[in-house]
């Protein structure tokens, strides 16, 4: 141990990150083994071009920002049921598997565990987990094929995950066999000076590197590979907080395989055009999402020739890749995106210190960044009331809360 001690302390002397051992004495064996580990896979050199990209300002790109064109679900008529019957085959063939990014914690909706299983309200009382499980195995009736189902969980809640599947018999689904558990990367978070935080614990603090982090945690986690031996060609990925999210969509498989694209996402309309929701579109000829800090507007008010939104098409976070794609976006990291947070840390003197105001940087990559590496992607239009309804904040908030997503919930399963 002394020797990795030492190791550890000369690849933090180089960095000017030497205060991480400050506690190493007073942690047990366990604790000490763990920073080690974490000191010995961090990639310093990126922590420090990402710190020093925070007093830069933004280069301000001159993008050329066009519509991208869509398809509406309900007004393809007879196209319908031949996007429908090519889906169809492919998911019978055993060809489909489900990804839900589940890494996040029930913080904002007061739940003290993972969103995951969260309660939303219904007289079941199921959680948000076994309302998708529920979903999935529908679908297995319906097309005589177990859907793999991959959950990507965070460090900090992937054992609380894991314990409530097991609790719960993992819903139908068999450990290994076709429900798998990976966890999702985690970056560093750093303060105003570039030094690594210390967490409560003693370890270095970490958060998560973002629903970009996807792609890259399925292939180092060996589950494109596992996709693979299963026969495995196409991947929905979606969120936990999604109680309508439709993994299994004919239609939308229909169309990627059909159009010969590689990604196919889904998309409701905007609310209002001033709705703060990112949206498709082209940069620069390529296929994207703009966040609505970007859109002017001008571009927000603009309509087509039938008076619907050139850009409101919103994206939802409901996703279908070809496993070829995932692998290519996992090679090649995404960049990312510095959020300003406030981080609870141990300090010099090993005193825990609770902010009141932001006081470190949090970096994480976004899914869409990697839609721009495609030459083209279909984009399907869904309901809102049929495919979304998220639950991210906390009733008091009013909207994307737990009785908002319950109401259309019930509306749409007829449970009033």
């Amino acid at each position: 141990m002394d020797k990795k001690v030492e190791e550890a302390r000369a690849i933090l002397k180089k960095y000017g990150q030497e205060h991480l051992l400050n506690h190493y004495d007073k942690l047990d064996e366990r604790h000490q083994q763990k920073l080690l580990e974490q000191i010995e896979k961090i990639n310093f050199e990126l922590v420090n071009s990402l710190y020093k990209n925070t007093s830069k300002e933004p280069k301000k790109q001159q993008d050329e920002i066009t519509p991208i064109d869509y398809l509406d679900k309900y007004k393809l008529n007879d196209k319908y049921k031949y996007y429908e019957s090519i889906g169809r085959k492919a998911i019978k063939e055993g060809k489909l598997a489900a990804v839900t990014m589940a890494g996040g914690q029930g913080t904002r909706l007061g739940h003290n565990g993972p969103k995951g299983t969260f309660d939303i309200g219904l007289d079941s009382h199921k959680s948000l987990f076994e309302l998708l499980a529920d979903n999935l195995k529908e679908e297995w009736k319906k097309y005589d094929v177990t859907i793999p189902w991959f959950i990507m969980t965070s460090r900090e809640n992937n054992k609380a995950t894991v314990e409530f599947f097991e609790k719960h018999k993992f819903f139908g689904y068999q450990r290994d066999k076709n429900i798998f558990f990976f966890i999702q990367g985690e970056l560093p978070m750093v303060d105003t000076e570039g030094k690594i935080l210390i967490g409560e614990d003693g370890l270095i603090k970490e958060a998560a590197d973002g629903h970009g982090g996807i792609y890259e945690s399925l292939v180092k986690n060996g589950m494109t590979e596992k996709m693979k031996q299963m026969g495995v060609e196409w991947v929905f990925i979606g969120g936990v907080d999604n109680c309508l999210v439709k993994m299994v969509d004919p239609v939308l498989m229909g169309i990627a395989i059909d159009k010969g694209v590689t990604v196919a996402c889904k998309s409701v309309v905007k609310a209002n055009p001033h709705e703060k929701v990112g949206v498709f579109c082209k940069r620069n000829g390529k296929p994207n999402v703009i966040e609505y800090s970007e859109i002017t507007e001008e571009m927000a008010e603009a309509t087509d020739e039938n008076g619907e939104l050139l850009y409101g098409e919103s994206h939802i976070l409901c996703n279908l890749f070809s496993v070829s794609a995932i692998e290519r976006m996992g090679a090649n990291p995404l960049p990312y995106h510095v959020a300003y947070k406030k981080a609870t840390y141990m300090d010099k003197d090993g005193n825990i210190v609770v902010p009141d105001s932001p006081n470190a940087y949090k970096f994480e990559a976004f899914l869409f960044d990697a839609f721009g590496s495609v030459d083209d992607m279909a984009v399907l239009r869904v309901k809102r009331e049929e495919e979304f309804a998220p639950v991210k904040n906390a009733d008091s908030a009013g909207v994307d809360c737990p009785r908002t997503a319950r109401k259309l919930y019930k509306a749409f399963y007829n449970l009033d």
